[in-house]
């Protein structure tokens, strides 16, 4: 019996002294929305429908000795996708700069600036072949094997801070559908004040390289974004443009376009009411790879809403988005939607 009683608290202390040794700090955040959108199509039936975003993110992370903290995340989601794991490692050093490992290979990306618009659920369908497109971040296609190195803030100059990334193939063969050989970007932040005004300014260039069967494309992915936001107490007005080349779209992954967006947008906090106003324009010729048909795709979107802090973590939002849009210069998706829901955050 003795001789169990010691095996036993032998392996209890093993088990002890592993599950310390390999425990990280683990966290947990999320929300849930939920909401109503009507939505009015011109030339067609109007339509509603329940509107529902969930998402539970897991973050751990843990230090090392020499104070290097290593940290990941996965996220469960039940909106189109129901997970999503694809989130590699981040490595931050002692001195403030940060090096992504694994799909983490868009520093373009990384610095963007975001322009108010509705923070609503609402939207009107285009058709698929239209391809212009509303986001300052469209150019920079990237595979899983890529890395990001972030410097740390105050970089060379006071209030700038910079990143560098690249990612190579994956391996697979080149097919009928356009697929990216290798990608580099760099992006940098600049962070100053202007008497009581905070500005940011936000730039990014991106190059992907690609390869398809048959038809080569007359030009790979990339593209620049350059973007500026003031905030000034409890207004903040932003603005940015894109200007993009982007290869393997459309409906079938064959065409390539070039289009520009600009966008600007307005945010104002009012105690527990934030106002919410922005505009976007974005403009595409698309054609088939190496050719030009002459004709643009259009889209553009004007948005507002209210949201109102009904509770700590609970907002109420109510949202208007309107569109206009032209497909190889034909106007079609016209339209507007509304919203009403919340969104309660943890």
């Amino acid at each position: 019996m003795k001789k169990e009683l010691l095996m036993g608290t032998a392996l209890v202390t093993t088990l002890g002294a592993a599950s310390v040794a390999e425990a990280v700090t683990a966290t947990m955040s999320g929300n849930h929305q939920a909401g109503v959108e009507f939505d009015s199509p011109e030339g067609s039936v109007d339509t509603n429908a329940n509107i529902y975003d969930t998402n539970f993110t897991v973050s751990l992370s843990e230090t090392t000795d020499g104070g290097m903290t290593i940290s990941s995340s996965f996220k469960v989601m039940d909106e189109n996708t129901k997970e999503d794991y694809d989130a590699g490692f981040t490595l931050a050093f002692t001195d403030g700069s940060k090096l992504d490992l694994l799909n983490a290979g868009n520093a373009s990306g990384s610095h963007d600036i975001s322009v108010p618009s509705s923070a609503g659920a609402e939207g009107v369908a285009t058709t698929s072949t239209n391809v212009a497109p509303n986001g300052l971040d469209t150019g920079t296609d990237a595979t899983v094997l890529g890395l990001e190195y972030h410097t740390a803030s105050d970089f060379l100059v006071d209030g700038l801070k910079m990143s560098a990334s690249i990612s190579t193939d994956t391996g697979a063969a080149a097919t009928g559908t356009y697929r990216v050989d290798g990608h580099i970007a760099v992006g940098a932040t600049y962070v100053t004040d202007l008497g009581d005004t905070a500005v940011t300014i936000g730039m990014g260039f991106s190059e992907a390289d690609g390869s398809i069967t048959g038809t080569a494309p007359s030009s790979d992915s990339g593209g620049t974004h350059i973007g500026v936001s003031a905030v000034t107490g409890d207004l903040t007005v932003a603005a940015g443009f894109a200007d993009v080349t982007k290869a393997g779209v459309s409906d079938n992954g064959s065409d390539e376009y070039d289009a520009t967006v600009t966008k600007i947008g307005v945010k104002y906090v009012t105690g527990d009411l934030t106002f919410n106003v922005g505009y976007a324009s974005g403009e595409a010729d698309d054609h088939a790879l190496a050719g030009d048909d002459g004709s643009d795709d259009g889209l553009d979107t004007t948005s507002a809403s209210v949201s109102y802090a009904v509770a700590s973590g609970v907002t109420a939002i109510i949202g208007y988005t309107s569109t206009a849009a032209t497909d190889e210069g034909v106007d079609v998706d016209d339209g507007s939607a509304w919203y009403i829901g919340a969104n309660m955050a943890f």
